[in-house]
């Protein structure tokens, strides 16, 4: 949703005009993969964290233009609704202690713009689902002030031709039915979104590695249980985010048409089958025009923007996403991983991001890859699984069947992280630091999202209603986030 557009609706000539140019722009990317001319001196690592904003009684405070005047940091940038801000955090290394560097800087900024949002009456909390959003702030004024928001609502609603349908089904059987008629519910999903640059000739290898670890990241990194005032997928940000932005009707499901929230169906061989994907199956949301000749650009030797098929690339929303980017005037090739909620503490997210950074190298670089012994469906029901049961998910893997995500995590994947970080050049304060976190999480089973479901159900066993529980977590939840304690060493109520 990143890049500007300047208009809210578009003509079909515009559209026939941009299926037109966003192919021509894949042509000129052919070419240049096969020249193989992109940067990489060195690898960099970014994230981006989509965060929320509650009034002083938790709910949620739809102001984030004043709160983001308060702040006033270009780092701090809108999103989708007027409750959620997202913070930017700028390409560095992976070696050495970077990233204990990285977890005080991110705590010091989250500090400084939380006393300045406090001066607006607002808090900020990093969580994959607010659990104070109630069907109320879906209506009215719920938009941010931007025009691709609106452009890319009115895409959304436009080629599904009928208002949103929402159905979950949590384990213990409370449930969501209910209709849209706006993008709103979607705001409600906030995540972290993890950057790794490659080379061209490595990045089939390091998608098909990150799409193999979405199940287990899930398992591990759940922390989105309740929304809309019920208890339902330990990540339900997966299921909400998919239904939430689905363009299709009913009747295009049942022929097989593909969601533009996607997890894949098959591992590929290079960049190239994304982007040919993206192009081949779906229709434009946001058909804007630019005036770059990307053919004229390549061949005098510069670097074309493809910006229609960058823009369109942005609006297919897949768990690993391929990106082509330029940055002082060269160009590069990231996997960004979508596949993890926002918090519980920021010392989580650097867990998270430690994680995925280790074991992806190791897996990425195996004689023998993982995915040649691993069917894709079971690495998409994996993933399923990991988002509705969270800690609690069964996976499975070559040569072990299915066991419990935990005990694949501390086997398997816990030592090929402390391998690959090794091989990344980090420190070992830095694995020592942010694996422990993780092996810790999966000797105690609790993550963000069993703590918060445990949490619940006691205050609610002391008499408190739901709203009230919710409520009560949140306040519990928000001193834990703001100390920098991993979740899995937060106190519980007593029942």
């Amino acid at each position: 949703m990143g890049a500007d557009v300047e208009q809210a609706r578009y003509t079909r000539e515009q559209r026939q005009q941009y299926r037109e140019k966003v192919r021509r722009d894949l042509d000129v990317f052919e070419r240049m993969l096969g020249k193989s001319e992109f940067e990489f001196d060195r690898p960099m690592t970014g994230l981006e964290i989509e965060l929320n904003l509650v009034n002083e009684d938790l709910s949620p405070k739809l102001d984030n233009k004043t709160v983001l005047e308060q702040i006033a940091d270009e780092d701090y940038q809108t999103e989708l609704a007027r409750y959620n801000i997202e913070l930017n955090v700028h390409p560095r290394p992976l070696p050495g202690d970077s990233a204990i560097e990285l977890e005080g800087l991110l705590r010091e900024s989250l500090n400084r713009a939380s006393e300045k949002a406090a001066e607006a009456h607002a808090g900020i909390v990093a969580i994959g689902i607010l659990p104070t959003v109630m069907p109320e702030h879906f209506e009215g004024d719920w938009i941010s002030e931007n025009i691709r928001y609106a452009a890319l609502n009115n895409a959304v609603l436009d080629a599904r031709g009928e208002d949103v349908w929402l159905e979950l089904e949590g384990p213990t059987g409370e449930r969501i039915a209910r209709y849209s008629d706006s993008l709103a519910p979607e705001s409600a999903c906030t995540s972290i979104q993890l950057h790794l640059q490659v080379q061209p000739d490595a990045f089939a290898d390091h998608w098909n590695a990150a799409q193999v670890l979405a199940g287990p990241q899930l398992a591990l990194g759940a922390n989105s249980p309740f929304f809309l005032g019920q208890q339902l997928w330990a990540e339900t940000r997966i299921p909400l985010f998919t239904q939430a932005t689905d363009t299709r009707s009913v009747e295009l499901k049942n022929q097989g048409v593909r969601p533009r929230v996607w997890f894949g169906e098959r591992w590929i061989t290079s960049i190239f089958d994304l982007f040919e994907e993206n192009v081949r199956y779906f229709p434009a949301l946001l058909p804007e025009l630019y005036d770059e000749e990307p053919e004229e650009v390549f061949e005098r030797g510069e670097v074309p923007e493809l910006k229609e098929l960058r823009l369109h690339n942005g609006t297919v929303y897949r768990w690993n996403r391929p990106i082509y980017d330029i940055v002082g005037g060269r160009p590069h090739l990231r996997v960004e991983n979508r596949v993890l909620p926002a918090g519980p503490s920021i010392a989580d997210v650097m867990a998270n991001a430690a994680f995925y950074y280790g074991t992806m190298r190791v897996l990425a670089e195996e004689d023998r890859p993982v995915w040649t012994r691993m069917s894709f469906s079971a690495a998409e029901a994996n993933f399923e699984e990991g988002a509705r049961l969270g800690i609690d998910a069964r996976t499975y893997w070559p040569g072990l069947g299915e066991v419990p995500a935990t005990e694949l995590v501390l086997r398997r994947l816990l030592p090929m992280a402390h391998e690959g970080l090794e091989r990344w050049g980090v420190s070992s304060a830095v694995r020592d630091r942010f694996l422990t976190i993780i092996e810790q999480r999966c000797l105690r089973g609790v993550n963000g999202a069993s703590w918060q479901t445990e949490c619940v159900a006691r205050l609610e066993s002391r008499g408190l209603t739901r709203d009230a529980a919710l409520r009560e977590m949140l306040r519990h939840y928000i001193e834990g986030m703001q100390a920098n304690e991993p979740v899995h060493t937060w106190e519980l109520p007593d029942a």
